[in-house]
């Protein structure tokens, strides 16, 4: 109907609609090319229109475009004249904003639980935050905003957005599937990164800006980014993924669910390898640990600890693939004296003289363009963390990272929890524990590279924890809908079978 009428408005009134289209693209090219200006905004305005329009028959879309957003922000090739966690946040505020609006109430009140207490906790702390003052350079509310933005209100963002779009089974498996596939992208453009080459855009970041950290050992091995902001977010973030979906590949009943999110898995392993970030290891083994717990299961639990200690049994202890770089670069995690874990202990000395005269930290947001020259904590704001919870220290302090500690042991076990002792269904455990688990990882990586807060990770794997909270309000839904999923495909393999039994009896009376 709105078609028809948009149609019938185009006919009767052609050189207006060609104004307006024309007007349109001027403003995007101004967009592009001088940033969001008064004339860019204003002629915009029939798009936000019919944006809004469209929102309210179709929210869940916007959902789909946050998480295509999340994935594809940090690609080289992307150049924003806006502010990179714009577009994020702004696609989290309509969403919240049409759950409100369509009074999702009997949706909304599945948020109360222990994760969102945890993060109310954890956000208010980040509001505490506004009157530190260690730095003695007063209240500085716009770095205070943008520091409490990245740390602590896109969790609570990604918590609430999950709990209430992620409403029905049909709609997870749709999730699953187009992280996979999101994921499999990753994968691809990292294969393309090695063996067809960067874009001129990569090519410059990568021997400019990242030549330090990417470009090792002479030039003989670079360390590959994919469409994440660096290879460590990319090795990490991708590690964590391929912990899900293995866990994911191996709990499912469906057969073609099993062998997508299976080959999703195995390539994610095999994604890792290009990054060359040693902390992907660590990760990938830490969930695979937490699933033997998770698992409740001694046939999955005995053959997985077998598969899973020779792994680390042939890179800790034999030189199988030694020919391979990256695979003696990942080996390098088992040694005790490598001289980056050194110099990182060597940093965090260092911080440690400092931090003991700012138990509240330096300060939400302060950094190299806030704390002056002659500060006595310039140091601490421009020093490399290295680290997601060295950078909560630093900016939070002890109190601060005691509390992000807390909250974090907080979720998780509750998640936990909910996977071994609530929900009943197999398959829905192994989603569950696929998410618990990926969340171990991504907790690891954040304890060796500053990648928690980073975009896809933060509403990935925040994201996924959340929708654990959720899966005993849809188990019986999910129980439901696989054993009709299953009913059918036992239908049609009867029919088939009779089909060719019928076909046999007739091709013998033919004989005959």
């Amino acid at each position: 109907m709105v078609n028809k009428a948009v149609r019938l408005y185009a006919k009767e009134n052609g050189g207006r609609v060609s104004l307006l289209f024309l007007l349109f693209f001027l403003a995007i090219y101004q967009l592009v090319a001088s940033g969001f200006t008064a004339f860019a905004a204003t002629c915009m305005v029939p798009v936000i229109i019919i944006a809004i329009v469209f929102a309210f028959h179709n929210s869940i879309v916007y959902f789909w475009i946050l998480f295509a957003v999340n994935y594809i922000i940090q690609m080289k090739n992307i150049s924003l004249p806006i502010p990179m966690s714009l577009p994020n946040e702004m696609l989290e505020m309509i969403l919240l904003a049409l759950a409100i609006i369509e009074a999702k109430s009997f949706l909304l009140r599945r948020t109360i639980n222990i994760m969102f207490l945890a993060l109310t906790a954890w956000c208010f702390f980040c509001i505490l935050e506004l009157l530190n003052d260690t730095c003695n350079i007063g209240i500085n509310v716009s770095a205070w905003f943008t520091g409490a933005r990245m740390m602590g209100f896109q969790l609570m963002y990604a918590f609430l957005v999950y709990s209430i779009y992620i409403s029905k089974p049909k709609i997870l498996i749709q999730y699953i599937f187009v992280w996979g596939a999101f994921a499999m992208f990753a994968v691809f453009w990292a294969w393309k990164q090695k063996y067809i080459g960067f874009t001129h855009i990569e090519d410059v970041w990568v021997h400019g800006r990242g030549y330090s950290t990417h470009i090792l050992q002479g030039g003989t091995l670079i360390r590959y980014f994919s469409i994440y902001s660096d290879a460590a977010n990319f090795g990490i973030g991708i590690a964590s993924t391929a912990v899900a979906f293995i866990i994911f590949g191996i709990t499912n009943k469906i057969t073609k669910y099993r062998i997508f999110f299976l080959i999703v898995g195995f390539a994610c392993v095999w994604g890792l390898f290009l990054s060359g970030t040693r902390t992907a290891i660590a990760c990938l083994m830490a969930g695979f640990i937490a699933f033997i717990f998770l698992s409740k299961s001694i046939k999955i639990a005995i053959p997985f600890t077998v598969l899973f200690g020779l792994f680390v049994f042939m890179l800790a202890f034999t030189t199988i693939g030694n020919g391979n770089q990256m695979i003696r670069r990942m080996r390098s995690v088992f040694d005790k004296n490598d001289a980056s874990a050194n110099q990182r202990t060597i940093n965090q000395q260092t911080m440690k003289k400092y931090m003991k005269e700012a138990p509240w930290g330096i300060g939400l947001g302060m950094g190299a363009d806030n704390v002056p020259a002659n500060n006595k904590f310039r140091l601490m704001s421009t020093i490399a963390p290295d680290s997601e919870y060295v950078f909560i220290w630093l900016r939070t302090g002890v109190i601060g990272i005691t509390v992000f500690l807390i909250i974090t042991a907080i979720m998780l076990f509750g998640a936990c929890r909910i996977v071994f002792f609530t929900l009943k269904s197999p398959s829905l455990r192994g989603i569950g524990a696929g998410f618990c688990c990926a969340f171990v990882s991504q907790q690891l990586g954040g304890y060796g590279n500053q990648v928690l807060m980073q975009f896809p990770n933060c509403l990935v794997f925040y994201g996924g924890l959340s929708i654990v909270y959720i899966l005993p309000h849809i188990e019986q839904e999910w129980i439901e809908y696989e054993n009709k999923y299953l009913a059918e495909r036992e239908e049609k393999k009867r029919i088939k079978l009779e089909k060719k039994k019928q076909s046999r009896v007739k091709t013998y009376f033919n004989w005959i």
